[in-house]
């Protein structure tokens, strides 16, 4: 397969009617998991998008209310194929968002020789996967868990594609962005670790070990800074900060 960028084959089937807003924004806003390159703040922001940066649970990036991506190396897509990574983490996806894009950036590596045919099949290695166990895998992503696939080629071409799904979404659909995006129905142990994960550096395992710690949600709230350091791996410097957003005066910001 060719390493052109593809266009997504499952778009949603119905298009809800444009919500009702006081203003409309003139730039689509994009969250960035903390754990994505800073390369892509500054792609984006050239694309003319505005770039959050929060600790995700699962996914990269979030387009909209609705809408989520997640962007893997062509060698960690493969590698995650072989070790079952993948499957695992598309399902958590699939659960988490209304829909889902998976973006597999790089490029295939030539076997050998310069001025030869970037098409030619022969010419082109898979890596330790073989080609009839990724045509599986993206059958699989498409068919099964009704996740849209696209390739590209470099961060530039997935900044591209990023600030194109969001646009669409937020400026043309008027889909909202939620700093915490709207997600399918959770249980109430993902209710309670969704809540404590919206808090500025933690992530899943940092949140299970606060919820461990002090038992409900409501209790990692009113903790005081030295309670919070007692957690393992928290640390003064988070501690605060946790304060801070906890009891600093809300202020609304121009939309």
């Amino acid at each position: 397969m060719g390493d052109e960028e593809i266009a997504p084959m499952n778009l949603p089937g119905k298009t809800s009617a444009p919500a009702k807003a006081i203003a409309t924004p003139k730039q689509a806003t994009i969250i960035i998991d903390e754990r994505e390159s800073r390369e892509y703040d500054s792609l984006l922001t050239a694309a003319g998008c505005e770039t959050l940066r929060q600790t995700l649970s699962i996914g990269d990036f979030i387009l909209s209310e609705k809408l989520a991506a997640e962007r893997k190396s062509r060698a960690d897509f493969e590698a995650s194929i072989i070790d079952g990574r993948l499957f695992e983490q598309a399902a958590r996806l699939a659960a988490t968002y209304a829909r889902v894009v998976l973006i597999v950036e790089g490029e295939r590596e030539r076997e050998s020789g310069e001025g030869q045919s970037p098409s030619s099949a022969k010419n082109l290695r898979t890596g330790r996967v073989g080609r009839s166990a990724l045509l599986g895998a993206y059958s699989a992503l498409v068919s099964d868990m009704g996740i849209s696939l696209f390739f590209t080629k470099n961060p530039a071409a997935t900044a591209e594609l990023l600030a194109a799904l969001a646009r669409h979404d937020q400026l043309a659909k008027k889909v909202p962005l939620r700093v915490m995006a709207k997600q399918k129905s959770l249980t109430l142990e993902q209710s309670q670790r969704a809540m404590i994960e919206a808090l500025p550096g933690i992530g899943p395992q940092m949140a299970r070990r606060l919820l461990a710690h002090f038992g409900t949600p409501s209790r990692v709230f009113s903790s005081n800074v030295k309670e919070l350091e007692e957690v393992q791996g928290l640390g003064p410097k988070k501690a605060r900060q946790i304060r801070l957003v906890l009891d600093s005066t809300w202020e609304k910001q121009a939309e």
